[in-house]
């Protein structure tokens, strides 16, 4: 089991922005010159947005010195994941840029890191240049030079590719005060914000560690024993959806109408006391049926995105104990719709840490790579606004065809490449399944099937077996919420 911050994976899940570039620019005829190491330096909190720790970073750079696309990863903590992290993130970021026919010309190169006890600033530039110099060789292998590599740690900076002592002592240079330079104040004026760190942003859905952890604990158990087999029931399993957004509607009004609090953690706290432990388990245990969490997503703008985003943290923050995985579901919702209303930030971090939660999970999958892509969220929300549209007119929704609508179109439209099983041209224009197909050939080489109707399985149904029988195949929706040891698609 994993924390909502972690992977599974060796190395923390990262982020690959191939967004719009950045020229440093206030004015059309102002431009702004980035020349020396500690203009970079300086430059890094305002290209991502938010101050990295524990990070190696790519930044792009197009024609005469126009920033691109950025790329981040966690440091991982052996040396022998390094060559592989080199490897993803340098691949990663050159594809994506080629993607959208922005090939970098060149790129920069930080690594981010603190002293570890008993460790100088020096320290960790010297522990981390086989690092440096594995990005350097793997970016090179795409015929896309590192021209600067930096090392930005307690304070100070060093250079691993300026030799001169002058320019970049061995003992490091000291960082500026944060926010005086030339770039800060341009980007300021263009209206960019740096959001403090990464772990700041995380704590904000974090499970609880508090003594309430408990008490919620119970609350979700209580909850389950209740709701579990009415979500597992397909007579009942509508009416708990609907219970379900019911109480999620009210809650968003009432963080709506909630008195503006100041700061971040306030605002939290605030939101965490409108909140009841049996309403908060209620909705968990309610998300973890993909067609209700659908539903949900449908809040995503306008005035009723804010709240709805204060929502999901709150129950993100819920998911304790052996619950954490739960966290899938709410940490997918708030990724959507920060990225929704325009947050990419918030929208990575959040998609990263459903996929911590669960790294199966497939709607966050398919959600963060279309973030990460830079893609229009507008495609999901057109979707899900006919969705909710024809529910409004009466339209039964009793029986959902397979697959998630936001699932279907991140699928076709926003993640080319994402499934398992990329479709053709020629499978696009054939109606047919892939499902059946794949009966038909078993019948086949098993003889004639037996007389009479088959039997359908139930439609609707979220709920998987448990992972001892098994499992339907990776090219239908697959990412996994789960419900007291049994899974179902995400």
């Amino acid at each position: 089991m994993t924390n909502h911050g972690e992977t599974s994976e060796p190395f923390e899940n990262g982020d690959i922005v191939a967004g719009a570039p950045f020229s440093g620019q206030t004015a059309p005829d102002s431009p702004i010159a980035l020349r020396t190491p500690a203009e970079l330096a300086d430059a890094l909190p305002y290209l991502l947005g938010y101050r990295p720790e524990d990070s190696m970073v790519l930044v792009c750079l197009h024609g005469r010195g126009t920033f691109g696309g950025r790329a981040r990863l966690g440091i991982p903590a052996k040396d022998e994941d390094w060559p592989a992290a080199a490897r993803q993130m340098a691949r990663g970021l050159v594809i994506s840029s080629e993607r959208r026919s922005t090939r970098p010309d060149r790129l920069v190169a930080y690594l981010c890191q603190e002293p570890r006890p008993g460790e100088t600033g020096q320290d960790v530039m010297r522990r981390l240049a086989p690092l440096a110099q594995l990005l350097r060789t793997e970016c090179g292998s795409l015929d896309v030079p590192v021209i600067e590599a930096l090392c930005v740690s307690d304070s100070r900076f060093w250079s691993y590719v300026c030799p001169v002592e002058s320019c970049c002592p061995p003992e490091g240079t000291p960082m500026g005060l944060s926010g005086t330079s030339v770039l800060a104040a341009a980007a300021t004026y263009a209206g960019m914000q740096v959001r403090g760190t990464l772990k700041e942003l995380r704590a904000r859905m974090q499970p609880w560690e508090t003594s309430a952890a408990l008490e919620q604990e119970v609350a979700l158990d209580t909850a389950g024993m209740a709701l579990v087999p009415r979500i597992l029931d397909d007579a009942s399993r509508v009416e708990v959806a609907g219970e379900t957004l019911d109480l999620a509607g009210r809650i968003i009004r009432r963080f709506a109408e909630a008195a503006p609090v100041s700061g971040t953690h306030p605002a939290d706290v605030r939101d965490d006391a409108l909140l009841g432990h049996d309403e908060a388990a209620t909705l968990i245990l309610g998300l973890q049926d993909r067609t209700t969490r659908d539903r949900a997503a449908a809040w995503m703008e306008g005035d009723e995105g804010a709240p709805a985003l204060r929502l999901w943290r709150a129950l993100a923050r819920r998911c304790v104990g052996p619950y954490r995985e739960h966290a899938a579901a709410p940490l997918t919702l708030a990724g959507w719709v920060a990225w929704s209303t325009g947050d990419e930030l918030e929208a990575r971090e959040a998609l990263a840490m459903a996929l911590g939660a669960d790294p199966e999970y497939l709607f966050a999958q398919l959600l963060h790579r279309a973030c990460n892509e830079g893609l229009d969220p507008e495609s999901i929300r057109r979707c899900l606004r006919l969705e909710r549209g024809g529910r409004a007119s009466g339209k039964k929704d009793e029986q959902p065809p397979k697959g998630s609508v936001p699932e279907q179109k991140t699928r076709s439209q926003l993640a080319p490449g994402a499934a398992p099983a990329p479709v053709d041209s020629a499978a696009k224009s054939d109606p047919a399944p892939a499902e059946p197909a794949r009966r038909k050939r078993r019948n086949r080489s098993t003889g004639p099937a037996e007389p009479g109707p088959r039997p359908q399985r139930p439609q609707g149904r979220s709920c998987r077996p448990p992972r001892s029988q098994s499992q339907p195949s990776r090219s239908q929706p697959s990412a996994a919420g789960r419900v007291c040891g049994k899974r179902k698609d995400g």
